[in-house]
């Protein structure tokens, strides 16, 4: 029967390749004959040369033409560990440009240079990590607490955002074309993950179903169904009793049954350890290999746990027929990507090295920064003018290379320090001097103080601090990090606040500071002492520029927190706590320090005639918002138009508000532009205690403005929004 079979097959398989030397293949016949390939594969491997195609680091299988692979890449903003490339601003920066063309338009000259790359390595023969085509990012994990090290990598606290920017990426990442993916993405980490990074491989993060529906799955479900991800990694942590990489709810009930997903998942790395050595899930090796890889995981990031395959053949844990099909998805994505013969050429083969940090996407990452900067306060000193007579510059993050990249970076030789790109905005005459001040993270050895006084002497001091990749980060990368990435304690250095201090005393001039960090910390030493305040994130290698464009009015600010600002954590739950009460915009009594959405600008804008479609609808149909956006003052600005609903239920507790819609628009000075958001009837659901979509009668209240529509907004500055209300009958 199996002599037939192959027989049938290898008649298929001669009729398709007489077809196409006739005609080009159609696409449903390149995926005859890639699924023909890929079993003609899998029947000549061995038991071994099976297993060793679902580790990170593939060997090449000769006598079968299979060219080694490594499945580890990294491209969080820009190709990561591999050389020269762009370097475009953290994820968090992203995400506070609230800009998804933008997001997308990253991603691509991502995926340009990732190509590039790859190209050129596989002209060279080399086949190393950090070199592929299957990309380990986005992260979409929800930053629901502040002290998490890693928060810098995501795309905020809101589930709707990060869905939006994280879809974008995706699409720029993998490409249009219907034959090959220009590379591929993964989802991560999956699932309710978001520290403590000390506690990752042993903790257990118990969530509800409904704060599992509502906040920690939404942009996983975005990405696998809208965006087709290829890929989607499994976390460290267990959700709810079940390790990630071995959970049948997450992997099996949501992900492939609930969600259709058809890609491969991968396991973080040396997670599988985790199931029996960290959570203790399981007795032994051999056992949690057989768990996780029943569940669904087919690549093993790790070198020592799936070689356990081999045995749990053996015990009949696994079948072999099992691991083919397993395999089987593995090389599928390997023959999208363009890496086996398919019978027509790939278009990203000819992408050369000359698209690796270009001028084009210098000019992404320098928009991308620009955009990303958030001006939290200013008392009229802002924006300065090019020609001032005297600039003092201080901090010692005014010149630093770390203060621009983050965690998960690339490099190049023309990186723009804050300093760099202050002095390249300043006119000839204006004088300029820089000194570091003070250390990062303690008080100064040396007793004398030249800086403070000599600063007093100028027209504007400005001044560079905050945290750096070696503060926060990922558990063994932030090596300044006492919590291990994490930030237990909320304040800057107290010798950093201390400078500022003694610079403030006696001195009436104005004293501007330039926050860089990945996350929300303490800022309020900071904006009682300062006149004008810039969050900038970690913004990448065009910062220096983008900072010094905000500060000389070249660029009105624009960005917009994708995260709360708590005054101190001890507004906050406990940090292992992963329940959403008390947590983010949506379920923060607390006032805070900033909220979500909130960003200043050198302009003032107006929300006017607020028009709603329909008063009363019935259940299952939209409403159509309409509204002016004025710009009332006298530069050319963009506004982050914000939409949110609200909606009350008396047994089910819900968001205080939800963001559901967000446009970034242009507006000249003096002038109005008509604008509409359709209000679905998908974004007036609520989710039930059991993670159920529900949509009920009674009122829908939206609002529309520039930041969340609470008090502390009004109170920081930002215009006023409009809200109107409609019944669902």
């Amino acid at each position: 029967m199996m002599n037939l079979k192959k027989f049938c097959s290898s008649v298929l398989f001669f009729f398709i390749y007489l077809t196409a030397t006739a005609q080009p293949l159609t696409h449903q016949q390149r995926q005859d004959l890639i699924n023909h390939k890929i079993a003609d594969l899998i029947s000549k491997m061995t038991l071994e040369e099976k297993v060793k195609q679902m580790v990170h680091h593939a060997p090449a299988i000769e006598r079968l033409n299979i060219p080694a692979y490594n499945w580890w890449n990294e491209a969080l903003h820009g190709i990561a560990r591999s050389g020269n490339a762009t370097v475009f601003p953290q994820a968090i920066g992203l995400a506070a440009t609230f800009d998804e063309d933008l997001a997308y338009r990253t991603a691509d000259a991502i995926s340009d240079e990732a190509r590039a790359i790859y190209n050129a390595a596989i002209k060279n023969d080399h086949h190393l990590k950090y070199a592929g085509l299957t990309f380990w990012t986005p992260n979409v994990n929800i930053f629901r607490d502040p002290r998490w090290g890693r928060g810098q990598e995501t795309y905020g606290e809101d589930p709707y955002l990060t869905s939006r920017m994280g879809l974008n990426f995706v699409k720029g990442l993998q490409g249009n074309n219907p034959d090959f993916l220009k590379v591929a993405a993964c989802a991560k980490h999956f699932a309710v993950h978001s520290g403590p990074e000390k506690l990752r491989h042993v903790f257990d993060a118990e969530v509800s179903k409904k704060d599992l529906f509502e906040t920690y799955l939404p942009a996983f479900k975005t990405l696998v169904v809208e965006g087709g991800v290829e890929s989607v990694m499994c976390a460290y942590n267990r959700t709810n009793t079940e390790p990630c990489c071995g959970s049948k709810e997450l992997l099996v009930n949501i992900l492939r049954n609930s969600w259709g997903f058809k890609g491969h998942v991968v396991s973080d790395c040396w997670a599988l350890a985790d199931i029996d050595k960290g959570h203790q899930f399981t007795k032994n090796p051999v056992e949690s290999v057989a768990l996780s890889f029943k569940k669904g995981v087919n690549l093993n990031c790790g070198d020592e746990y799936y070689p356990y395959l081999i045995d749990a053949v053996k015990q009949g844990l696994v079948s072999e027929e099992e691991i083919n099909q397993s395999l089987a998805v593995l090389l599928r994505t390997r023959f999208k990507l363009g890496m086996f013969d398919t019978g027509i050429p790939n278009p990203y083969d000819t992408i050369s090295a000359s698209s690796i940090n270009s001028s084009a996407h210098r000019k992404i990452a320098l928009e991308s920064a620009q955009k990303s900067i958030v001006l939290l306060k200013n008392n009229a000193v802002l924006p300065l003018k090019s020609n001032i007579g005297y600039l003092f510059l201080t901090g010692p993050n005014a010149t630093s290379i770390d203060a621009l990249l983050g965690n998960y970076y690339g490099i190049n030789q023309n990186m723009i320090t804050v300093q760099e790109g202050i002095a390249g905005h300043l006119d000839p005459g204006s004088l300029l001097q820089y000194k570091q001040g003070f250390l990062a993270d303690r008080a100064n050895v040396n007793p004398f103080d030249w800086t403070t006084g000599d600063a007093k002497e100028a027209d504007a001091v400005v001044v560079v601090m905050g945290l750096s990749g070696n503060f926060e980060g990922e558990e063994g990368e932030s090596i300044a990090s006492p919590d291990f990435g994490d930030r237990l304690n909320y304040d800057l250095p107290q010798n950093q606040i201390d400078f500022l201090k003694k610079l403030r005393k006696g001195n009436t001039k104005p004293i501007i500071v330039i926050v860089t960090a990945g996350s929300p910390v303490n800022m309020s030493a900071i904006s009682e002492l300062a006149d004008a305040v810039l969050f900038a994130w970690y913004p990448g290698e065009e910062g220096g520029n983008a900072i010094a464009d905000i500060l000389f009015g070249k660029v009105s600010p624009s960005g917009r927190l994708p995260i709360t600002f708590p005054k101190s954590l001890d507004q906050l739950p406990a940090y292992e706590n992963y329940s959403m009460e008390g947590r983010t915009y949506r379920y923060m009594q607390e006032e805070p320090l900033y909220p979500f959405g909130y960003g200043l600008s050198y302009t003032k804008f107006s929300y006017e005639d607020l028009q709603l479609s329909e008063k009363l609808i019935k259940k299952g149909e939209s409403v159509k918002l309409s509204f002016s956006l004025k710009n009332k003052g006298k530069v050319a600005a963009e506004e982050v138009v914000q939409l949110y609903i609200k909606r009350e239920n008396d047994s089910i507790a819900t968001p205080l508000f939800s963001l559901k819609g967000f446009k970034r628009v242009a507006v000249k000075a003096g002038e109005s532009v008509p604008l509409s958001f359709t209000i679905t009837p998908e974004m007036m659901t609520i989710i039930d205690n059991d993670g159920k979509n529900l949509l009920e009668s009674g009122t829908v209240t939206v609002f529309i403005g520039g930041a969340l529509p609470v008090q502390r907004s009004l109170d920081l500055g930002m215009s006023k929004g409009l809200s109107a209300a409609f019944e669902i009958k």
